[in-house]
Order: C-alpha cells, then sequence, then structure tokens
C-alpha cells in the first residue's frame, strides 16, 4: 500500500526565496540581508526586483544581525539570511543580545540545516540550531517540511511581530503539502490518525514518517502522524490528545536528541501524560561528509528506524 506520492522534488530553501518575493510584495517594509550566500538563500530574485531593500553585508553574520535589529527599530522586518551553522552558532552572542532580549522584530532564515547538507560535512550540518534557539526567550522556533510549507511558513513569520528562527535545507526533497496552504505559528498539522502509536515529526523527516506510517499499516499498526512544525511554541494541546489516546509516541528529527523536538515533546508528557516515548534522531554526534539520504540512513533518521522506534513504544505500553 502506497498512499503518499509526490510529482515533483523541490529544495526547501528555494520555498524560503519564493516566500520571502511574496512577503515584499504584500508588505513594503519587508527587506533582506545576505551574508554573501544570495544563490544558496534563493535571494537572487529579492536582489533582482528590489535592490534598494537588499544589504549584502559579506561574511559578517554578527554584523548582519546588527544592521537587522538597527533596521527593525526603524519600522522595517528584516530577513537576514545565512547557513543555519552561522546565522545560529557563530551569531548565538548577537542574536541573543541584539534580537532575542530587546524581542527586536527580525526574522532569522537558517539553510541546509541538518545533515541533509550532505557533502559539506560536519563543520557545516549543524544539529543543535533548534536547541539554541528554542532556549532564547521571546525567540520563535519553526522547522517546515517541504518547499510549499516553507514558502508558507516565510509568510506567516513576516506577519508575526517578534523574533523567528525559520529552518530548512538543501536538498531537493518531495513536496507533498497543499500549494496554497495557510501556515499558522504554533499549531501542528494532523496527517493521519491513528490508535497505537503517536509519531510526531518536523522538517524532512515529516516525509519518512508517512513513508513508515505505510510499513507499519500494512503490517496491522495503526499510527497517528502529527507534523510538528513549530517547535516553539510548541502544540501541547495536539500531543496531550494524541498521547492520550495511543499512549505511546515517538518523535522524529534532523537534529540532535538534546535539545531538539524529541525534548520538547518529553516535556509536554512529563508534566501531564507519561507515556513511553522513542526519539528519532542523531545520537549525540557530529556528522560527515556524504548523500542526503545516505546520511540519514547512516544516522539512523531512515523510515525502517521510525518503524522500530514505533515498534518499541508499543511494546513498552504497560
Amino acid at each position: 500500500m502506497e498512499k503518499y506520492t509526490f510529482a515533483e522534488k523541490k529544495d526547501t530553501r528555494s520555498g524560503f526565496g519564493k516566500g520571502l518575493m511574496e512577503a515584499a510584495r504584500k508588505n513594503e517594509n519587508v527587506v533582506a540581508l545576505c551574508a554573501d550566500l544570495i544563490g544558496s538563500l534563493k535571494m537572487d530574485e529579492f536582489v533582482k526586483e528590489y535592490p534598494h531593500r537588499f544589504f549584502q553585508v559579506g561574511i559578517a553574520e554578527a554584523n548582519m544581525t546588527g544592521i537587522a535589529a538597527g533596521l527593525a527599530t526603524t519600522g522595517k522586518i528584516p530577513f537576514i539570511g545565512t547557513f543555519s551553522v552561522f546565522a545560529t552558532g557563530r551569531n548565538y552572542d548577537q542574536v541573543r543580545q541584539s534580537v532575542a532580549y530587546s524581542n527586536k522584530n527580525v526574522k532569522i532564515a537558517g539553510s541546509h540545516a541538518g545533515l541533509t547538507l550532505g557533502e559539506d560535512g560536519a563543520t557545516h550540518q549543524i544539529l543543535e540550531d533548534i536547541g539554541l534557539m528554542k532556549m532564547l526567550p521571546n525567540m520563535v522556533v519553526i522547522n517546515p517540511c517541504d518547499f510549499n510549507q516553507t514558502k508558507a511558513a516565510t509568510l506567516a513569520a513576516a506577519e508575526y511581530v517578534g523574533p523567528v528562527y525559520l529552518r530548512f535545507g538543501r536538498p531537493a526533497w518531495p513536496v507533498f503539502t497543499p500549494e496554497n496552504q495557510v501556515f499558522e505559528i504554533g499549531k501542528a498539522v494532523l496527517f493521519e490518525e491513528g490508535t497505537d502509536v503517536s509519531i510526531f515529526a518536523t522538517g524532512h523527516m515529516v516525509w519518512n514518517a508517512l513513508k513508515a506510517w505505510e510499513i507499519l499499516k500494512d503490517e496491522g499498526i495503526s499510527a497517528e502522524i502529527i507534523n510538528i512544525h513549530t517547535i516553539k511554541p510548541i502544540d501541547q494541546e495536539a500531543i496531550i490528545k494524541s498521547a492520550s489516546k495511543t499512549l505511546a509516541v515517538v518523535s522524529a528529527e534532523e537534529h540532535n536528541y538534546h535539545g531538539g523536538l524529541g525534548e520538547s515533546i518529553s516535556r509536554v508528557l512529563a508534566q501531564n501524560i507519561p507515556v513511553p516515548m522513542e526519539f528519532v534522531a542523531v545520537n549525540d554526534t557530529f556528522g560527515q561528509s556524504g548523500q542526503p539520504e545516505e546520511l540519514l540512513d547512516a544516522y539512523h533518521l531512515g523510515i525502517f528506524d521510525i518503524v522500530n522506534a514505533a515498534k518499541m513504544a508499543i511494546a513498552r505500553k504497560k
């Protein structure tokens, strides 16, 4: 049985580029800054159409963040774009002090996140960024699952007043969500209802979770699949409702299990409905160079890793 198919693959960073353009057309206060990665962030179209609203700061991420914070004080809505490893790791002090602390209306666009960056290897495959960002007061953390959802999330980020970290990736990935969807920050998306286990996934891992659902269904296991695109604020109501029904939980993310989606879900469960939980995430290690899907399998983030985690969670039910 194969329910989930796709007509095309597109990288989520291109969804950001399209969303940024649409946001700029809707609101003249939207501006963009980039740290010498215009092509990688898919900002080319924005630069061409709105050169007077674009600032190329070069390889100077901290300076870019300070400029964006200043622009925000004048009523502009700045999007700063670079690789996630630089947007969060290299830039943490400036994001903390100049953006989060003073609750500035700055949007941090982090591309090439996670293992699926691929060949660039461990130095660029940040697996800690969700943790870094979600721990900052005032910061919203969004990790959309495909091209269409990334575009919608970018539009929602532009309309939201306050700091936002928008995380997306490099590889071409299945496009499987609606083209003109409405993105609601902090509201999970239910893909499949189930009774045996709840699988909460984010980013690229949502597709893997849906393919795992097909395998589990063929084996007579009823899995509930929920896309947690907003990690902060997390949809506690959706988590509690689903876990109360299935009494077994799996989280799936392209991130270190320390500080990521799974950790946020486990806190919600511990405070409300403690149930068995399994984590599909990188096991406290750095990445390496390789093809995106091969890396997901190598670090136990593949489809069958989700299937096995679901079975383990179910087996631990009392």
